[in-house]
């Protein structure tokens, strides 16, 4: 491979790396925190999506994950109203 061929194969792949990177980035429109009591445990977690009800959400099923043991138990969790939201535009 040519050293000109090499560097134009460099250049394409750091472009698509930055496309993406932007193009997924770019829909994160708001971070939430979230903190959650569930059967005696506490969890916590910060998530970040393209609406605040999404990032909520997504902050919420994060902070159940460690604090419960089931699937049963993750879709509970998910439904108990959070100890604390905090949202902020990015």
């Amino acid at each position: 491979m040519s050293p000109r061929t090499r560097t134009a194969t460099i250049l394409v792949i750091v472009g698509f790396v930055a496309y993406l990177l932007w193009s997924t980035l770019a829909t994160q429109r708001v971070e939430c925190t979230v903190a959650v009591e569930y059967m005696g445990q506490a969890g916590s977690a910060t998530a970040s999506a393209g609406s605040e009800l999404d990032a909520a959400r997504e902050a919420q099923t994060t902070a159940c994950g460690p604090i419960t043991g089931s699937m049963n138990d993750r879709i509970a969790c998910s439904r108990v109203r959070p100890v604390t939201r905090t949202c902020r535009t990015l």
